[in-house]
């Protein structure tokens, strides 16, 4: 299957899942179905990107993935799994931070961690005191891992030796490293900032879209 046949199948997916969340009721099981199948896609975008920018990418890439499907199914049952679900994501971007780290250089990676410090911060700041004490452990390390992930993805496109061998890998890398912090901090605002309108369809739209550009990163061009 071509990317972008798979693209199509992803975004198609992807509306199915969104619609099932915003409707509810009778039409719960698009969410339920479209919700892995449509990071399942994204993860076989991943498998089938040829050629590849490098085999220990490309696995460090899918193991993110597969725990991000874990994740997705965790997250979306009718019980409390947050904790599960946290603790599966966060092991998801270790495979993506393992995937993004090599190569950048040290001044690209200091000018990403300080931005994407800041932007971390200042999200804790407004949501700590809203998260109870059992929870604070779990998201502060989460956002720990976020933001290094985000910091590293970034830091591939801010490095000019990256971006002249692979300019649309480090690109792809950097939007989807970018989107995930965007997502969760929907997410995040929307469970204990007090809710967001329109909070599913955001999430869920910029995490698949952070998902889909981390899978088009595994491609050399």
């Amino acid at each position: 299957m071509s990317s972008r046949t798979l693209s199509i199948a992803i975004l198609l997916s992807a509306v199915a899942a969104i619609a099932g969340a915003m409707l509810g009721g009778g039409a719960t099981w698009l969410l339920y179905v479209g919700k892995p199948l449509t990071t399942l896609l994204v993860l076989l975008l991943a498998a089938s990107a040829a050629p590849s920018i490098g085999r220990r990418y490309r696995i460090a890439v899918l193991a993110g993935m597969a725990l991000s499907l874990v994740g997705d199914v965790l997250l979306m049952l009718p019980v409390d799994l947050f904790v599960p679900g946290l603790i599966a994501f966060l092991l998801a971007h270790l495979g993506y931070i393992v995937a993004f780290a090599p190569g950048s250089s040290a001044k690209a990676r200091i000018a990403a961690g300080g931005a994407l410090a800041l932007v971390a911060g200042a999200n804790l700041a407004g949501l700590l005191p809203h998260i109870g004490a059992d929870l604070k452990g779990p998201v502060l390390a989460y956002v720990a891992v976020l933001a290094t992930m985000a910091a590293f993805a970034l830091a591939r496109a801010w490095t000019p030796a990256i971006v002249q061998a692979m300019p649309r890998s480090a690109r792809f890398a950097a939007a989807g490293g970018l989107a995930f912090v965007l997502s969760d901090s929907l997410l995040a605002w929307d469970k204990f900032g007090g809710g967001l309108p329109l909070a599913q369809p955001m999430i869920l739209a910029t995490y698949w879209g952070a998902q889909w550009c981390i899978a088009r990163s595994v491609a050399a061009r």
